[in-house]
This record gives structure tokens, sequence and C-alpha cells, in this order.
């Protein structure tokens, strides 16, 4: 059977708003990487389509607009909102203590929003997409070690800027 864009797009167009939600950090730059996708892939729907996989096909669309020079004044304008990554664990039912959910989603954002853009796909792609190395690198067109370095690199900014949030003012100085 041969899905049409306007069945794909009215199925899929969720899963791909939280996807770009959780790669830009910000709602209505997520939307405008998903409009300008979606456009991109009416277009050239008879051959996205005849893919093996067009939904992976337009997800990469996805993360290639937000890695994208178009957009890097965007990422470096995020505003942290703790609401959203909230609202995704809500629609997947796991939300305990909203108010503290809150403030440890925008720390995250917070934390995120300092990492370059290739550092924060890479962390999207492999926590949130839970996607291997090869997988990883075969997106983002470099080698399985590029990936682990980016991954890294991210993982030690995350955690010094976890740890200096952690130091009493006094000590700070």
């Amino acid at each position: 059977m041969v899905v049409t864009f306007e069945q794909f797009a009215m199925a899929r167009l969720p899963s791909l708003m939280r996807y770009a939600v959780v790669l830009t950090g910000d709602n209505d730059l997520a939307q405008d990487v998903v409009q300008e996708v979606l456009a991109r892939a009416q277009v050239r729907w008879r051959r996205i389509s005849e893919a093996d996989s067009p939904e992976a096909y337009v997800r990469r669309m996805v993360l290639n607009e937000y890695l994208s020079w178009r957009r890097s004044w965007a990422v470096r304008h995020v505003h942290a909102v703790g609401e959203r990554l909230v609202e995704l664990d809500d629609a997947r039912g796991a939300a305990h203590d909203h108010a503290q959910d809150v403030v440890e989603a925008d720390a995250l954002w917070n934390r995120l929003a300092t990492l370059g853009r290739k550092q924060r796909a890479v962390l999207v792609l492999r926590y949130y997409e839970q996607l291997d190395d090869d997988a990883i690198a075969d997106l983002l067109d470099c080698t399985p070690a590029t990936v682990r370095s980016h991954a890294s690199r991210a993982l030690k900014t995350l955690r010094l800027s976890e740890h200096v949030n952690r130091i009493p003012a006094e000590e700070k100085l």
C-alpha cells in the first residue's frame, strides 16, 4: 500500500515534533525545522516514499536541518524551558513530582544549551533515539570514533557544568 504524503505527515508529525524539540531545545524552532523539512519532503515525496524507511529519511532531514548553518544563530539563542522535557515525560507516563521535574528539566536544558550542535545531536541520537555509534556516524557522516569523541566531550561538559552548579556560592569566589 502506497502512503500519501498527507497520510505520512498526519501520522508522523507528533513524533517528528518531539524529536525536533529534543534536538533544538525550543518549541518554536522545532516547528520551523519540521515545517521546512515537510515542505521539502512533500516536493520529493515520490522518491522518499520509495525508500526503505521514509520515516528514517525524514528524521535525517530534520537532523540535517538542525545542524544546518542557517540555523546556527538559533542554537546559540536557545531559551531553557523545563516544561518541554516534562511534557515528553508526561506523554510517556513517567512524571512524579511535577515541580521537581520542571526544576531538573530546566537545569538539563541550560546545560544542553552549552553544547555544540554536533555534541548535542550525538547525545540526542544516542539517548533519545537509542541509536548505536555506527548508526549515529552514518547520520552525521563521520566515523564512530568521532561520535564517541563528541559524546565523551559533551558528557564531560555536562558533568563539569553540573559540578560547578553544585558548588556553594561562597566557594565560587
